[in-house]
Parts: structure tokens; sequence; C-alpha cells
């Protein structure tokens, strides 16, 4: 489905023409490297990867769901060391306490004080492995983090430096010594995205790259904060026209309104829905939003945070596939500019 650009031109404001189109070919550029990086050592999932930047850019955090052995930590490890920031992995087990994740104040002997030592969440980007393993006590030293971008430790907050992106790994098959994600976690996660089983010829390539040695180790940065932080400005100037504002929050309204649905989308939903949307346009060149950008992001940003109803599951609906029903149900406008 693609939507056709009619109608008026937005409004003249903000940067020049010359200046809008050289900033996105620089979206363009940084993009491209980043994600030829990562797809030496992801092979056959261009779709997984684009999902993966598209949410770094919108300021957003990432969830990965699937089995074990499919590259989920692979695909997180290759992304944050792409870029030149610092980087820190958290593994979530079942005895992981909060302050392990926010730090904790430690009283020196020397100076008769308190010091405040930072936890693994003090970093550009973390990498949280199988997060459903934390109990619930511990996951809810994310929610500061991940929305406000701080950590209040003992009355003092501290800030966290931008980009901060959380990038988490779940294996939605093995539940035993699990514990679900609460519906406040899962809706601070932009997208959530499923890596897959590679085709054939991917995974016969993969034999031959990452049996000798892991590809990971040889992984170069491509870019680092201080640009990325330059991407995130452009992205954020990209417009949005009322119509498709409009589409955006007919869709979440949709699922709220769903027989189907216990639990429609958050406003959270709609931002991050639009969010998303910007950065899809910038990368693909563009200084606005088409409908078609709200359409197909969907799935990934909003199937995540809904609940189906009690009927709907004991007749075995997925809330994706009442997603795509409700979707397909929501009219999409014309144009991107008017």
């Amino acid at each position: 489905m693609s939507g056709s650009v009619t109608g008026s031109t937005r409004p003249a404001t903000g940067p020049s023409t010359h200046e809008t189109g050289a900033d996105l070919e620089t979206v363009q550029r940084v993009t491209r490297r980043v994600r030829d990086n990562i797809e030496k050592v992801i092979e056959g999932k261009p779709d997984v990867v684009s999902s993966a930047i598209v949410v770094l850019l919108a300021e957003g955090h990432l969830l990965i769901e699937d089995v074990p052995g499919v590259g989920k930590t692979m695909l997180s490890k290759a992304l944050a060391r792409s870029i030149d920031c610092t980087v820190r992995r958290i593994q979530f087990t079942p005895d992981l306490l909060p302050s392990d994740v926010t730090g904790v104040s430690v009283f020196n002997q020397d100076t008769r004080e308190f010091e405040f030592r930072p936890g693994g969440i003090f970093a550009n980007i973390v990498v949280g492995d199988e997060i459903n393993r934390a109990s619930p006590k511990t996951q809810s030293a994310l929610l500061e983090c991940m929305e406000e971008r701080q950590v209040t430790v003992d009355g003092t907050t501290y800030e966290l430096e931008a980009p901060f992106m959380v990038i988490a790994t779940q294996n939605p098959i093995e539940m035993e010594g699990t514990y679900a994600l609460p519906e406040a976690q899962r809706d601070r996660f932009m997208a959530r995205v499923s890596v897959g089983y590679p085709v054939e010829a991917a995974e016969i390539a993969m034999l031959n790259s990452h049996t000798l040695h892991n590809p990971l180790e040889d992984l170069e940065s491509v870019t680092d904060a201080a640009e990325i932080r330059k991407l995130v400005g452009i992205v954020n100037q990209v417009f949005v026209s009322p119509a498709v504002q409009r589409y955006a929050v007919a869709l979440t309204t949709a699922t709220r309104r769903s027989g189907e649905l216990m639990l429609g989308a958050s406003p959270r939903a709609t931002l991050h829905l639009i969010r998303a949307s910007k950065a899809v346009a910038a990368i693909a060149g563009r200084d606005f939003v088409l409908p078609d950008d709200v359409h197909d992001l969907a799935r990934p940003v909003l199937a995540h945070r809904l609940l189906p109803s009690v009927e709907a599951a004991m007749t075995g609906r997925s809330t994706s596939a009442i997603l795509d029903g409700i979707v397909a149900s929501v009219p999409v406008p014309d144009g991107g500019q008017s």
C-alpha cells in the first residue's frame, strides 16, 4: 500500500530546502554505514536491522523477542559496537537487584560521606539480556530510566547521557523461571521485533563466517554518540501533517474500542508511532511522514502493548492478528505534506 503525495505543500518554516537536503543525506549516509556494519554479523535480516536503527534515531527502546539461538544478543551487541559510545550489558537473572541496575550509595570511610556508584544502566546503549528472568521489582528499576532518562537514588537524581537506548531480549518459549513483563514496562519499549530463523543461504554463510572466529571481535565503530545526537535532531525536524497525525490517533483509538482487546494502545504508543515514522521518513530521504510510514510501523510499535480479551484468547486469536484487522479497517489518508 502506498500513499500518494498530494495537497498543498507544508508551511515554509525551519531550515532551507538546501540545508534540509544536506541533513537528510547525512542521515542516509550514516545509517547506511551502521546497517552495513551490523549485517557483517547478522546474515539475511535487513528488516530487523533497519528496525533497530529506526528505534535508535527515534530515541526509543527495542524489545527483541524470539527463540534461543537466532541472534537476539548478537544483534544487540552489533548495534552497540557500531557506535563509538559507552555500552553496558546487564544479564537479567532472578537474583539481580534494582541497585545493580540503577546504582547504589556507598559510605566512604575516608571522606565520611556517601558516594554514588553507578549501576549498569549508566551507558549510551544498555543491552539487557533475558529481561524477563529478573523479578518485577528489578524490572521496575528500569521504568524511570527508560521514560525520563534519569535515575533517582536516595533522593538524588542523575541524568543519563544521550543517546540512551535499552535493547532488551527475551525468550517467549521457555517460561520456567521467567516473569511476564508488566504492562508499564512493555509500553516503554518503542517497538518489538523478532529475528526469526535465517533462510538457507544466510545460514550457510553464517557457518563460514562464525565457525572460524567471532565476527563481533572484528566489528569496528562507524559513528559516535555525537553524530547520533545530530541525527536525532534532524529526525525531530521531520514534518508530520495534521492528516497523518489524525491517522495515527485513529489507529490507537481503534485498539481501545475493539471488543477483542482488553487493553488498547496508550497515548505513549501514539507518540512512539509518530516518532518512529519520522525516523523512517528521514532514513528514506524525506522531510515529511507518509501515511504508509505509520501504517507499516503499526505492528512492531503497537502489538506488544495490547492484551486480548478473554474471549479472543480462548479462540486462539493473537494480538498481532487482531491488530492487523484493526489496521485494515482504518482508512489511510492520501499524501503526507498537506
